[in-house]
This record gives C-alpha cells, structure tokens and sequence, in this order.
C-alpha cells in the first residue's frame, strides 16, 4: 500500500470521529441552539475531510491513469465543498433564529444579547 492509501484513510477516519461526535451532540446538549451548534460545526469539519479523501484520491488516479474524468471528481467535491461551506452555517443560523423567535429560549443562558436587542436596550 503507498502513503497515499494512509492518508486518505486517516482524512475518512477525522471524517467518521466528527461526524460522530457531531450525532452524539444531537443527543447530548440540552437544548436546540447548542445542539445545532455541536451538529453544524463537527459535521461541517466532518465533511471537509471527507472531501480531502476523495480530491486525494481522484488526483492519486489522474496521476496514475491520466484519466480526466478524476479531474472533474476532484472539482465538483471541491464545489460540493464551498456549497456546504457556505449553506450549512446559513441554515444553522436561520434555524436558532427562528427557534428564538418563536419563543424557545436557551438553556442556563444568563445574558440573551439578541432580546436584549430586540426590546431595543443595550448589549
């Protein structure tokens, strides 16, 4: 096995351990806004990873085949990427906002800087 296949097994293996973790948050944490938390962070690190292992892998076999349809693998995991990159933290946001809004507040908060800001007071 060359070093490639280790490093594309170690970036699976940060993979599997954040996205677990990111489920075990789901269960864990007392309420929606740290449970979004949790999920949204270690599945997004998670993911990352995961598309490491599949750029690694597909620029491993261009090299080796000179196949191009690697290439294209490579760049739409890269553009999956940038759009989970970009939506997951949106949606997480909008989801806490909404939560917020209709009245859920969080557990063991001692200060909600956003109700202070919509009452209209100081931070």
């Amino acid at each position: 096995m060359s070093a490639i296949i280790y490093v594309i097994y170690a970036f699976l293996a940060i993979n599997i351990t954040f996205n677990l973790l990111g489920s075990f948050s789901l269960h864990r944490f007392p309420d929606v806004y740290t449970r979004l938390h949790g999920a949204t962070k270690c599945t997004t690190f998670g993911t990352i990873f995961a598309v490491l292992a599949v750029v690694v892998h597909a620029l491993n076999q261009l090299h080796i085949t000179g196949d191009p349809k690697y290439l294209q693998m490579a760049l739409h995991s890269i553009v999956a990427l940038v759009a989970l990159l970009l939506t997951n933290p949106t949606g997480a946001h909008a989801i806490a906002k909404a939560a917020h809004l209709s009245g859920y507040k969080p557990a063991k908060a001692v200060i909600d800087a956003y109700e202070n800001k919509l009452r209209g007071g100081a931070e």
